[in-house]
């Protein structure tokens, strides 16, 4: 590929790796990592199991919190008088009702983890826990990605979610494969350089 390609897309310095600063918009999808599986029962994904014991830690947690220090907080805070002007009263409240939608969040979370197996992974293509090499076609600047569901995101590794803007673009593309990003700078595209799946890594 000849060196110095003329930008497709003007926008400021491009040092920056894609998809690690872009602005977020609108509401996100709290499943949004699993879109593009279809899910079964199997072996489940080293990825997965690297953070779910976490999750499972902070639904025991929540647990113990919703079912038994909340419940001991607004007893004692209803022994104080008038509801209506009662700010301990109202705290406990509000922060029982913010417990319960955490936990209805991470137990559909852990659910979907579950779910995810190694059968649903391809071999050939980027997927979730795929290693991957592009390079700016604009630049030549290499830029070295993992593939992670949004609970390990760790921008500074070089780990992103397969739900960011660089995560999408590269999902099922395989090497030699052109992909377009949208990042705040403007459009830029990337080849596929090299691929590593989570077959890959399993197997060494």
């Amino acid at each position: 590929m000849p060196a110095g390609r003329a930008r497709r897309k003007s926008g400021g310095s491009r040092g920056a790796a894609p998809g690690l600063s872009a602005a977020r918009t609108g509401t996100r999808r709290c499943y949004s990592d699993f879109d593009r599986f279809s899910f079964q029962k199997g072996l489940q994904l080293p990825v997965t199991l690297s953070f779910r014991a976490r999750l499972e830690a902070e639904v025991r947690e929540l647990e113990e919190e919703l079912h038994l220090r909340l419940p001991k907080q607004i007893k004692e805070a209803r022994e104080h008088g008038d509801l209506s002007e009662n700010a301990e009263y109202e705290a406990a409240k509000e922060r029982q009702n913010y417990v319960a939608v955490r936990l209805a969040q991470l137990k559909g979370r852990l659910a979907d983890l579950s779910m995810v197996s190694m059968d649903n992974i391809p071999a050939d293509r980027v997927s979730l826990g795929s290693q991957v090499a592009v390079v700016d076609l604009d630049t030549d600047e290499e830029f070295r990605y993992e593939l992670v569901v949004s609970e390990d995101v760790d921008a500074a590794a070089g780990k992103v979610s397969t739900g960011s803007p660089i995560g999408r673009a590269l999902m099922g593309a395989r090497v030699g494969d052109e992909v377009s990003v949208h990042t705040p700078l403007g459009e830029r595209e990337f080849e596929i350089r090299e691929l590593r799946t989570i077959h890959d890594r399993d197997s060494s």
